[in-house]
């Protein structure tokens, strides 16, 4: 999943990032209202964290200009605004939820699970197809009952597919979903991943569908 994270203070933008990369997400960051809403126009995203304080105008009205260009994403509100007239507010402008700082990164992480199931990506914290688990919370992932050590890459890779079993990812949604923007990224980066992917899990798990993608069965044994 490929997060907007539209933050003003650096420092925290950078260590959020951070935080999240390592809990298999793709962040890209937007310090002002004006990279949000052109960042927002490429519809690359599934995602936003959103500062209501920024240096060009409230988040807010990112928020509304959004919806009118209908940009709009799922967006958790984080900010250091926390009266109970400010919770409503950011709701009531199309927010999904709304955390105040300070914060602890596990509540905020579960928050996104929350919000992952809600945009169907995720039915619980396990993905279990066949005699494969991917566990969303501790980012273990097991195969016949044995734990499988996973590069991050590979288990966004596995998670990409197992999300949406029964239908083809193709190449470039592939890498929208594992690559943020300035990545050095080459030609056949996806195909590695696969590759080392298949050395770790059961035979066939991910098919080839040549010239298209790849894809991963919803049913045990198809």
């Amino acid at each position: 999943m490929r997060i907007l994270l539209v933050e003003d203070d650096r420092s925290l933008s950078d260590a959020l990032s951070q935080s999240l990369r390592s809990e298999g997400y793709a962040v890209n960051g937007a310090g002002t209202a004006a990279q949000a809403l052109s960042a927002l126009a490429t519809g690359e995203f599934t995602l936003m964290i959103l500062d209501l304080g920024l240096p060009d105008m409230d988040g807010l009205e990112v928020l509304r200009q959004a919806h009118r260009n209908k940009h709009s994403l799922p967006t958790l509100i984080l900010t250091a605004r926390d009266s109970m007239t400010d919770k409503i507010t950011g709701l009531d402008s199309g927010a999904d939820d709304y955390l105040a700082k300070p914060f602890d990164m596990q509540e905020l992480l579960a928050r996104l699970r929350v919000m992952e199931r809600r945009l169907g990506t995720a039915t619980s914290s396990l993905i279990s197809i066949g005699n494969v688990v991917l566990d969303l919370a501790t980012h273990l992932v097991t195969a016949d009952n044995n734990e499988k050590e996973l590069s991050r890459r590979e288990f966004m890779l596995l998670k990409a597919l197992m999300e949406n079993a029964g239908r083809i990812q193709s190449k470039s949604q592939l890498e929208t979903k594992l690559y943020e923007w300035g990545d050095e990224l080459s030609s056949n980066a996806i195909e590695v991943h696969i590759h080392n992917l298949r050395k770790k899990l059961p035979k066939d798990f991910i098919k080839t569908i040549r010239g298209v993608g790849y894809s991963v069965t919803n049913r045990v044994g198809a």
